[in-house]
C-alpha cells in the first residue's frame, strides 16, 4: 500500500501590508528637494503564492478494482484476496494503490486534489511602486501650501487629543460591545452535536502505519474495539505487515504502540489487530445498529486522509444495500461488501476507520470511494466525489468476534459457481465450477435446495440480485446456519425455494 499526502507548503504572509499604489510621498522641505526630483520609495515585500488545494482520502492506498468475469468462489463467496476489487460498484478507498475502474479503498484509493492554486498575480508577484510625487517648487505658492499642510496636521493633531480624551471619559456609553462571558476553551458542546461527538470519538481512533518486510506499505485509521486492546480496521490497511511487517497505531495525544495481526479477511476486507504493552485506560467505541440506519441519517466520518490524521467529515446516508466489490489492484481476489453509501468526504487514508452516527455509534467501516476514471484531475489517486461506502457495523462485529476467537474469517457459503459478470439480469450458476469443479457442490445447500448449473438468481429474501457480486455480497451480510428464500428463474420461469446457508472457513 501507498500513501501520498499531497500539497505544498503555503508562504508566509508579508510581515506589513503593501504601500497604496495612489499614495503620494510626503512632499520634500522646502529649499530642499530630493536629489532626483522625487520621494524616495522603500521596497514592498513580495505576495506569498496562492495556497495549493488540498487532496482527498487518506494516506494509505485505496485502490480500485473491479472484479472481472468469471466464476465466484464455491459457495457464492468472492474470491479471497485483501486487496478489493470492483464489481459494478465505484473504487474502494484503500491503503494499497487504487486499481482502476472501482471503488478505490478510503485509506489509499483513488484521490486527488492538485497541489498549487491557480496562477497569475499569486503570491508571488509583487505590489508595484507608488509614483513618485513632484517635489514643491521654491518660494510662492509652493512655501503657503507647505505651511497649509503643517497647520492642518497640528490641527489634526489636537483634534484627534481632544477626541480620545473625550472617548475615554465617556467609554461607558459611547461602547456597544458585548463581550463573552466564558473563554472558547469553556464553552460545552450539547450532546449529540458534531463537535461532542467528535471529541467523545477521537481518543478512541488510531492512525495505523503498515510496513511490508520489503519497506512498502501506507497509512490508515482504525479504532478500539475492546479493553483488551483489540483495534478493528480493513484488511487492506494491514495486509502488507500481514508477513513479517512492521505495524503501529497512534492516538490523537501522540501516543504510539506496535501492534501485530491477530486475524485478517480479505473477502469482507475486515482484520483485528492488537496493541503491544495496550494501556489499561482504553475505551471502545459503542456500536450501534447497522440494520436500523435510514436514508438521509446523519453521518459522521473519522480518519487519516492522504495522511492527515483525526480528520473529522460530516454527511447523511445516501443509500444502503449498496453492492461493491473491490481490489486493491495487485491480481488477489476481490473482496465484497452490502455497504452503506455516503456522502461524507472519505480519502485514501479514511479506510479502516469508523462511521458514526449522530450519537457517536459505529455504524460502520470506511472502506471504499468511488471516484472518476482518471482521478478527477489527473494524479495518481482519487478524492472524494461525495460517494464513499463503508461494511456495516452488524457485519464487521460478526467478522471481527470470529478473528479474535479462531484468528481466521467464517463465510456463509450457498455451495454454487455464479458468474460474476456485470449485468442487470441476475446471478448465473456457471455450467462449471472454479478450477474445474463441479458447479454445484454435491450435497451442498444450492444441491440441496434443488439448484442447478445455469439457474439464474433474482432475489435471496426481499434483496434484489443483479449480478453475481452482488449474490456474494447479500450471502455475506448472513451467518452460516442462516435460512433464506431463493428466488431464481429457469426455463423462463420464475422459481423458489428455501435454502440452509453453509459455512467456509478461512481466505483460501
Amino acid at each position: 500500500m501507498s500513501t501520498e499526502n499531497e500539497g505544498t507548503a503555503v508562504p508566509p504572509a508579508p510581515s506589513a501590508p503593501p504601500t497604496p499604489v495612489d499614495a503620494p510621498a510626503a512632499p520634500a522641505h522646502q529649499g530642499h528637494p530630493a536629489p532626483d526630483g522625487s520621494s524616495p520609495t522603500a521596497p514592498l515585500p513580495p505576495v506569498p503564492p496562492g495556497t495549493p488545494q488540498a487532496h482527498g482520502a487518506s494516506g494509505p492506498h485505496d485502490p480500485q478494482g473491479h472484479p472481472g468475469a468469471g466464476h465466484g468462489p464455491q459457495g457464492g463467496h468472492a474470491p479471497s484476496g485483501p486487496a478489493h476489487g470492483s464489481s459494478s460498484a465505484p473504487d474502494p478507498a484503500w491503503p494499497p494503490p487504487p486499481p482502476p475502474g472501482t471503488p478505490s479503498h478510503a485509506d489509499g484509493g483513488a484521490g486527488h486534489g492538485g497541489p498549487g492554486g491557480p496562477g497569475g498575480g499569486g503570491w508571488d508577484s509583487s505590489y508595484p511602486q507608488p509614483a513618485p510625487a513632484p517635489a514643491p517648487k521654491k518660494g510662492g505658492r509652493g512655501g503657503l501650501l507647505a505651511a497649509l499642510l503643517v497647520a492642518a496636521l497640528v490641527a489634526g493633531g489636537l483634534g484627534g487629543g481632544l477626541g480620545y480624551t473625550l472617548a475615554r471619559n465617556n467609554d461607558d456609553t459611547s461602547s456597544t460591545t458585548v463581550s463573552a462571558s466564558t473563554s472558547g476553551g469553556n464553552i460545552k458542546r450539547d450532546p449529540g452535536t458534531v463537535a461532542a461527538v467528535a471529541a467523545r470519538a477521537l481518543p478512541s481512533t488510531v492512525t495505523i502505519e503498515a510496513e511490508s518486510s520489503s519497506g512498502e506499505g501506507g497509512t490508515g485509521t482504525g479504532f478500539v474495539f475492546d479493553k483488551q486492546g483489540h483495534i478493528v480496521t480493513n484488511n487492506h490497511v494491514v495486509a502488507d505487515a500481514v508477513d513479517g511487517g512492521k505495524l503501529s497505531a497512534t492516538f490523537p495525544d501522540g501516543k504510539k504502540y506496535e501492534a501485530e495481526v491477530v486475524g485478517n479477511a480479505q473477502g469482507y476486507d475486515v482484520a483485528v489487530i492488537k496493541l503491544k504493552d495496550a494501556p489499561s485506560d482504553l475505551k471502545p467505541l459503542t456500536l450501534g445498529n447497522s440494520d436500523e440506519v435510514a436514508v438521509g441519517d446523519s453521518t459522521i466520518a473519522i480518519g487519516a486522509p492522504f495522511g492527515l490524521s483525526n480528520t473529522v467529515t460530516t454527511g447523511i446516508i445516501s443509500a444502503k444495500n449498496r453492492p461493491v466489490a473491490s481490489s486493491d489492484g495487485t491480481g488477489s481476489q476481490a473482496s465484497y461488501m452490502s455497504a452503506l453509501q455516503t456522502d461524507a468526504s472519505i480519502n485514501p487514508g479514511n479506510s479502516g476507520g469508523p462511521l458514526l452516527d449522530a450519537q457517536g455509534n459505529v455504524i460502520g467501516i470506511n472502506s471504499a470511494i468511488q471516484s472518476t476514471s482518471n482521478g478527477g484531475f489527473g494524479t495518481g489517486q482519487a478524492g472524494s466525489i461525495g460517494l464513499g461506502f463503508a461494511i456495516p457495523i452488524n457485519q464487521a462485529k460478526y467478522v471481527a468476534q470470529e478473528l479474535i476467537k479462531t484468528g481466521k474469517p467464517v463465510y456463509a457459503k450457498i455451495g454454487a459457481s455464479v458468474s460474476l459478470e456485470e449485468t442487470s439480469g441476475g446471478a448465473k450458476i456457471t455450467d462449471q465450477g472454479a478450477g474445474g469443479s463441479e458447479p454445484v457442490d454435491p450435497g451442498g445447500p444450492a444441491d440441496k435446495a434443488g439448484l442447478q448449473p445455469g439457474d439464474v438468481i433474482t432475489k435471496l429474501d426481499d434483496r434484489v440480485i443483479d449480478s453475481g457480486p452482488t449474490l456474494i455480497g447479500e450471502i455475506w451480510t448472513h451467518k452460516p446456519g442462516d435460512e433464506v428464500t431463493i428466488t431464481y428463474e429457469r426455463d423462463g420461469k420464475e422459481r423458489t425455494t428455501e435454502l440452509t446457508l453453509g459455512a467456509r472457513v478461512g481466505d483460501n
